[in-house]
């Protein structure tokens, strides 16, 4: 009855780890350049709890609260979140250095039975318009 789905994106970004890690890290200037987290309350340190203001396509906005579950500086930042059985979520930022830059991962994996009813289709193509927002403000930095 339970199911799961799995969203991942992924880009190169021209920039170090460093770079892209700051403007992750950033969390005040997300209302400015990222189209799905378009606010964040809390700090990102692991163990910490944050709320993550998250755009839906309509425009409407919902707040998820999140616990950090790993953050590695430069590398990952995982949180999760939800109601067991209902539904929960499991999202990482990965970094590693590549030839020409950072390969920047957003992976996801959704579990619950709510899975059943709620059209999550647009959660891909949002995490691919968070990458290259990503991208375009780490260039810029």
């Amino acid at each position: 009855m339970f199911t799961k789905k799995t969203f991942h994106v992924e880009t190169i970004i021209p920039a170090p780890p460093e770079t892209v890690w700051t403007v992750l890290m950033d969390t005040e200037s997300y209302p400015i350049w990222n189209p799905v987290f378009v606010a964040v309350d809390g700090q990102y340190r692991e163990g910490a709890t944050v709320t993550n203001s998250v755009q839906f396509p309509d425009g409407s906005v919902v707040d998820m609260k999140a616990k950090i579950l790993t953050l590695t500086d430069n590398r990952q930042l995982h949180q999760s979140g939800g109601v067991p059985g209902f539904l929960t979520f499991d999202h990482q930022w990965l970094l590693a250095p590549v030839e020409g830059g950072t390969r920047v991962t957003q992976h996801e994996v959704d579990r619950g039975i709510w899975l059943w009813f709620w059209d999550s289709d647009w959660i891909q193509p949002a995490y691919q318009k968070v990458l290259d927002a990503l991208l375009e403000r780490a260039v810029d930095q």
